[in-house]
């Protein structure tokens, strides 16, 4: 850490309250980026080799994104809790298989990226996040879409590339979901429910690559409906 690049990172962050520790093969948070959590509101530490967060963390009371990806974390301290202001967080490419009960209380979160880690359930600590935006879940082992859907307030949620055979029958009450992609997944052709296509707001569902022909969807009541709020959205952009 004692290099002048590395240096100039720190002085640089004391002044701006950004600081970029990517690609640095650090295999703990540095003091020094201890040192500056109450000027901090944005901190990169992708690319490194993490194995663990500290519990003191949660010093970065100020900090708006943190971006963790490509480490090789495999758990998140409840402390993490206590970032109130936090509106980004990216853990992509880690080893995580579930979230603490604290990451709940992060109320200014809009977008989550957890793409390429070991859960298996969907993270219900999203639920009741009204901020939330963009949640990425994709590449992971999740094996269904539990109930709690209408308490979903993102705009657009990945799932694709899991393990779900199982949509909540509650999916279509989710708030503000446009976007759902469940590409590469188990699903089939049954596990679609017409109230999904009839009943939500989404204008995408991207379903490739699952146990039935995309052109099966055409059968579904409500299939009309879907593809009416697709056009229209299509309209929209030109």
């Amino acid at each position: 850490m004692g290099n002048s690049s590395i240096k100039q990172h720190y002085e640089t962050a004391s002044k701006t309250g950004v600081l970029q520790l990517s690609d640095y093969k650090l295999k703990e948070i540095p003091i020094e980026a201890l040192n500056l959590s109450d000027k901090l509101r944005n901190l990169d530490l992708s690319k490194n080799k993490l194995s663990s967060l500290p519990n003191d963390i949660c010093k970065f009371k100020l900090l708006k994104q943190l971006n963790l990806d490509t480490n090789r974390i495999e758990t998140i301290p409840d402390s993490l809790g206590n970032m109130k202001k936090l509106e980004m967080f990216n853990m992509s490419n880690n080893l995580i298989t579930f979230l603490p009960e604290s990451f709940a209380k992060l109320s200014n979160l809009k977008q989550v990226y957890l793409s390429n880690n070991k859960l298996k359930e969907f993270p219900s600590q999203l639920l009741g996040l009204h901020s939330l935006e963009v949640v990425d879940l994709s590449h992971n082992k999740i094996t269904e879409i539990p109930k709690g859907m209408s308490e979903l307030y993102a705009a657009e949620l990945n799932l694709s590339q899991n393990e779900i055979s199982i949509i909540s029958d509650d999916m279509h009450l989710a708030p503000r979901l446009k976007i759902l992609r469940l590409e590469e997944n188990c699903l089939s052709i049954e596990a679609i429910r017409p109230n999904l296509l009839r009943d939500s707001k989404m204008h995408t569902i991207n379903l490739d690559g699952n146990l039935f022909e995309q052109k099966q969807l055409v059968s579904i009541e409500g299939y009309n409906e879907y593809t009416e709020r697709y056009t229209a959205m299509k309209k929209k952009m030109f």
